[in-house]
C-alpha cells in the first residue's frame, strides 16, 4: 500500500504524487481511493485503492531503471507499421502497459519519425501524449522541471547520433 507523500506511475496518466488517501461513496459503497498529483497539466486523478496495482499504479523509476531509459531513448529507432491505424494502435498498447520504457520507445520512435516527415496528426497527438507520461516520471525521478526535462529528453534522442539512413522505421 501506497502511503502520502509516494511518487506513483499510474498508465496513460502519469507520474506524481500521492497528495491524499480518502474514502468516498460510489454507487452507494464506500471505497478509498488515492489521490494523485501529477506534475505536467496540473492534474489529478482519483485511484481506487483496492484495485490500484490491477490498475498498473506503480512507484516511479529508481536509480536502477533511469539509465535504461536513457538506453532507450539514445537507442536506435526500430520499425513501426506504415499503416498510421497499426501504428496507433500499437504505441497505445505500448503506453497502456505503464512500462517507462516502453512510453521511452514510443517518444523516441516518433520523435526520430518526425525529424525524416511531417507527422499525421494522430501521430503528432500520440508524440504528446507519450512524451507528457514520460516527463512526468523523469520530473519526479531526477527531480527537476518541466523544461529540463524535456532538454533531457531531446538531447538524449538527438545528440551523438549518427545519421540513421533509410526508411528502415517503416515496414
Amino acid at each position: 500500500m501506497f502511503k502520502i507523500g509516494d511518487k506513483v506511475s499510474y498508465p496513460m496518466h502519469g507520474a506524481g504524487t500521492i497528495v491524499d488517501i480518502s474514502i468516498e461513496s460510489f454507487l452507494g459503497e464506500e471505497k478509498k481511493y488515492y489521490t494523485i498529483s501529477i506534475p505536467v497539466g496540473s492534474v489529478q486523478v482519483k485511484v481506487p485503492v483496492d484495485n490500484a496495482e490491477e490498475l498498473g499504479l506503480r512507484d516511479i523509476v529508481k536509480n536502477d531503471m533511469k539509465e535504461d531509459v536513457i538506453e532507450t531513448l539514445e537507442g536506435k529507432r526500430t520499425k513501426m507499421p506504415s499503416s498510421w491505424t497499426q501504428r496507433n494502435r500499437m504505441n497505445i498498447n505500448k503506453l497502456k502497459t505503464g512500462d517507462i520504457i516502453e512510453v521511452a520507445s514510443v517518444v523516441r520512435n516518433l520523435m526520430l519519425l518526425s525529424k525524416k516527415k511531417n507527422l499525421a496528426s494522430g501521430d503528432r497527438k500520440m508524440l504528446t501524449n507519450a512524451t507528457n507520461l514520460l516527463l512526468s516520471e523523469l520530473i519526479l525521478s531526477f527531480d527537476i522541471d518541466e523544461d529540463e526535462a524535456m532538454k533531457r529528453i531531446n538531447s538524449y534522442v538527438f545528440e551523438s547520433r549518427e545519421e540513421e539512413t533509410g526508411d528502415d522505421i517503416i515496414e
